[in-house]
């Protein structure tokens, strides 16, 4: 497992484990012991994986694992805009392994998917140190020749695609070099504009109906557009909606969706998620 030429030339770091609990929480404990970021941490597998609001996250072997550790990368407000960023680099990751697919597709806030199937998700977590910086770490697990079946939503992965390139070693390689690209163009934050108009660009489910879970219970409207800060803006019959969290549920699975939310108690969520 290599680095990108272009990630070695701006000091970007590799530490690589055959086994872990999670990625993220290695990478903000090596934050915590004083480590200057740029620091990818990479496991062959996970036994302590997880997901938004504690859900497991399945980690057999042969999947890619990486956590991204960045140390004060922008203003506290800006921070959150990393998923966004983090969304475009493992997009143009996938797309250097499939090839100009226009099956594959960005998903609110940071999923990847192909053919409407989960493919790669994020998971962005931040803490104060003790020393008064930012430590943020961007977790990214890619199906790269296995995918969980028993999972919230459809999912798939590189090898069931088809691509020769599903080996997690050629998703690195082209990852490490997307992330060093995506954020020198958001700048620390100050070129939000340009990573919004990327994403709108490969975002799924835009101009057609979704079902978005909240806190407060299940929204179903036209997908219009993402905000400034990158919140999803709805249309629900004729009024303007903008959500800043929630499970989102593309057309086909959105009738399936409300009845499963309706079911059960709807809990809070937030944007980031691997599983």
């Amino acid at each position: 497992m290599h680095l990108a030429e272009q990630a070695l030339a701006q000091s970007y770091r590799l530490m690589h484990r055959a086994e872990t609990g999670s990625t993220n929480d290695e990478a903000l404990s090596i934050a915590a012991a004083g480590d200057a970021g740029r620091l990818w941490f990479v496991a062959d597998e996970q036994t302590k994986g997880r997901g938004r609001n504690g859900r497991q996250w399945s980690s057999p072997r042969g999947n890619l694992y990486a956590s991204l550790l960045l140390i004060d990368p922008a203003p506290l407000h800006k921070a959150p805009e990393l998923g966004f960023v983090a969304g475009i680099a493992v997009f143009q990751a996938l797309r250097e392994v499939l090839g100009d697919d226009p099956r594959l597709r960005i998903k609110w806030p940071n999923d990847v998917l192909h053919a409407g199937a989960k493919l790669a998700g994020i998971l962005l977590e931040s803490t104060q140190l003790k020393g008064g910086g930012l430590a943020c770490v961007i977790g990214i697990g890619v199906n790269c020749c296995s995918h969980p079946v028993t999972a919230l939503y459809p999912a798939t992965d590189l090898a069931e695609i088809g691509t020769l390139l599903h080996h997690r070693d050629d998703v690195f390689l082209r990852l490490s070099d997307a992330f060093v690209q995506w954020l020198q163009v958001w700048d620390e934050g100050r070129n939000f504009a340009a990573i919004r108009s990327k994403w709108l660009d490969h975002a799924a489910g835009v101009g057609t109906p979704i079902t978005v879970s909240t806190a407060q219970g299940p929204c179903t409207g036209v997908f219009e557009t993402i905000d400034a800060t990158g919140r999803i803006i709805l249309n629900v019959d004729g009024q303007t909606l903008t959500l800043a969290a929630g499970d989102v549920f593309l057309n086909a699975s959105a009738a399936a969706a409300v009845t499963s939310i309706r079911a059960a108690p709807v809990e809070a969520v937030s944007h980031e998620d691997r599983q």
